[in-house]
């Protein structure tokens, strides 16, 4: 077959696989494993044979993306964070940046953001951001500081600490062996350090000085935000036949009963109603999708608690509490309900490591499990208009729920959620901590220094928190983060696909193609620029896998140049890893954006402009590091 269609295919099914993640229409597992089918039909049908004989895209080179060192490496490093988290062996460095006064509070959150963007650079950045956010909430809660102006500032510095050393970021590990694979020297632990540490430094400056102006005040204070105030949630309300609300006739498209709620949707028999509900009546059976307010959600509860809660709901969350006693049927299903005012309010972020991903609210069972029923939901920017049951939650989720104190504080233990209301409440060190703590420092030491390659530390000791009960076998599969593994996999064998059929080799010579093409400094420029555009609309390890054998091409295509103390191939091997790395100007560039999304009270558009900004910020000094510490001209 014609050598060139297999490499246009090949770039139509990368223009579509880009497509697939953007649009957000199916789910992430899903696209990489039709793209991988698609790949490994492709290369028994049309195989692309070398010089050797050898198909290049066959089972086996298809699939070794998925025995990747630098995967493993990533997997193994997931795990290790995830022992950092279940044993807390973090808390007591935490603790010792909380300043007691509470005028010095935002000494405490500047402390701790500085923290979390050194520490960014030897670990993974999601359980440092998912250890932070309680301790700067609480610290936010003493304050006069908006929630809204500094959570964002947590993730983006995470993310420039990530950009300082080789295990910082996936990113940095994913280009490494995209190299190695290609047969150039890979990238040693450090030699991100020196360049990578200006751009985090004067990303730092403008993250504390500039973005909190840039960002919108959501509410009077944080108080108010954990609170409730104006963060609108989607709940449910299923109409009884003996409802109050029976017969209610919409005024102005409102029902008066409900003023405090934006009725969404009504569900009749099958049938879709949605607005304007002009004149519409509320009939026995409705099912009302509503948009409210935590504050109108609790004060509905509080007063009529079975527009939210059935009677079943009320007894999952307090058990055997009442008092047993009734005369009937009526009398004891009103204590119920009469104990049901007495309930706790609470929001839990979905984790993204968590195992409700992608299960739907009914199928997670909070309510058997933890004694908490889900009231509402808050997704991004985005309306859900189904039945609460039926939605499948994703990492970023944001859940009303109401349950029993003790109930809500059984779920900060739970890897599954982190609980965002509530003041600071300080766990005690488990005894396995400084076991987890001391594992971690051996790994990143004995990588740093060479003893052993990075795979091989990082999958040593996520084996050794297994092994020394810092974690189990199921919260370290667990910990495996299944979109991460999925994702890198199949973009890898697409990266392979690519260079095979000489996709990439065009690709090359498109970007050589443009005016200037032949000022090494000038395509540094461009190369970067379009790495962090593509970042922050696909993801970064796709953006690094995608990308690198594209800059290898391109520096091929220039062949030497005098006068550098390093090759083209690693100057631009590095651009595509700092490029990947500016995830600033979109939620779904970073697991950390959207850890932060629910907290902040943020919506894409905030990420956008606040972002974009930082974006440039980086790119005209990644100009300046290349023409001054690179000698690129």
């Amino acid at each position: 077959m014609d050598q060139s269609f297999n490499m246009w295919f090949m770039l139509f099914l990368t223009g579509a696989a880009i497509y697939a993640f953007i649009s957000e229409k199916h789910p992430m597992e899903v696209i990489s494993i039709v793209l991988m089918t698609v790949l490994l039909l492709y290369g028994q049908i049309f195989p692309v044979i070398d010089e050797s004989g050898t198909n290049q895209l066959s089972a086996q080179a298809i699939l070794s993306g998925f025995s990747n060192p630098s995967l493993i490496a990533v997997m193994a490093l997931l795990v290790m964070g995830q022992g950092m988290i279940h044993t807390d062996s973090l808390r007591f460095l935490t603790n010792l940046l909380v300043i007691e006064n509470n005028k010095f509070a935002w000494v405490s959150i500047l402390m701790i953001l500085v923290f979390v963007m050194v520490l960014s650079a030897f670990m993974n950045n999601t359980p440092l951001v998912i250890i932070a956010i309680p301790i700067i909430q609480s610290l936010l809660h003493t304050t006069r500081m908006h929630g809204s102006t500094i959570m964002m500032s947590l993730s983006f510095v995470a993310i420039l600490g990530g950009m300082t050393t080789l295990v910082g970021s996936s990113t940095n590990l994913l280009v490494s062996s995209s190299m190695e694979e290609l047969g150039q020297s890979p990238l040693s632990f450090f030699d991100f350090t020196i360049p990578g540490s200006i751009m985090a430094a004067i990303g730092f400056v403008y993250v504390i000085f500039v973005l909190p102006g840039l960002l919108p005040k959501r509410g009077e204070t944080i108080k108010e935000e954990l609170g409730g105030a104006e963060t609108e949630f989607v709940a449910e309300l299923d109409i009884a036949q003996d409802s109050k609300l029976v017969g209610e006739i919409a005024e102005e498209g409102r029902f008066p009963s409900l003023k405090d709620l934006n009725v969404k949707l009504i569900q009749r028999a099958g049938q879709l109603i949605l607005p304007p509900f002009t004149d519409q009546t509320i009939e026995s059976g409705d099912i009302l999708i509503v948009a409210a307010t935590r504050e109108a959600l609790s004060s509905l509860l509080s007063k009529y608690p079975g527009y939210l809660l059935s009677d079943d709901d009320a007894e999952a969350i307090h058990g055997n509490d009442s008092n047993g006693t009734t005369e009937d049927e009526e009398s004891e299903s009103s204590t119920v309900l009469e104990n049901a005012q007495t309930r706790v309010l609470a929001k839990i972020m979905v984790t993204p490591a968590s195992r409700m991903v992608d299960m739907s609210i009914e199928n997670t069972g909070l309510d058997k499990r933890f004694g908490v029923i889900v009231l509402g939901i808050r997704r991004r920017a985005r309306v859900v208009r189904r039945r609460l049951g039926r939605i499948r939650l994703e990492a970023g989720d944001v859940l009303l729920v109401v349950g029993k104190d003790n109930n809500i504080n059984s779920l900060r233990q739970n890897s599954d959620f982190i609980v965002l209301s509530g003041s600071k409440r300080d766990l005690p060190l488990l005894s396995k901590a400084p076991v987890a703590l001391s594992i971690f420092l051996a790994v990143i030491a004995s990588a740093a220094l060479g003893f052993v390659s990075i795979p091989v530390a990082a999958f040593s000791g996520a084996a050794a928190m297994v092994g020394t009960g810092c974690l189990n076998l199921r919260q370290a599969t667990r910990a495996i983060d299944r979109k991460i593994f999925l994702l890198v996999g199949s973009m890898l064998a697409l990266g392979s696909a690519l260079q095979a059929t000489g996709g990439a080799e065009y690709i090359a010579g498109l970007i050589l193609s443009v005016p200037h093409g032949d000022s090494p400094l000038f395509i540094a420029a461009v190369l970067f620029l379009i790495v962090a555009i593509a970042t922050n609309v696909l993801t970064n390890n796709a953006c690094a896998i995608l990308f690198t054998p594209i800059a290898i091409n391109i520096a091929n295509d220039f062949g030497a140049v005098e006068g550098l103390d390093h090759s083209l191939t690693y100057i631009f091997a590095l651009t595509v890893a700092f490029g990947a790395n500016c995830s600033f100007a979109s939620p779904i560039g970073y697991q950390t954006n959207l850890l932060v999304m629910g907290p902040g009270q943020y919506r894409f558009r905030d990420f956008v402009k606040a972002g974009t900004p930082l974006v440039l910020v980086i790119w005209i000094t990644y100009i300046f590091i290349a023409k001054y510490y690179f000698g690129l001209s």
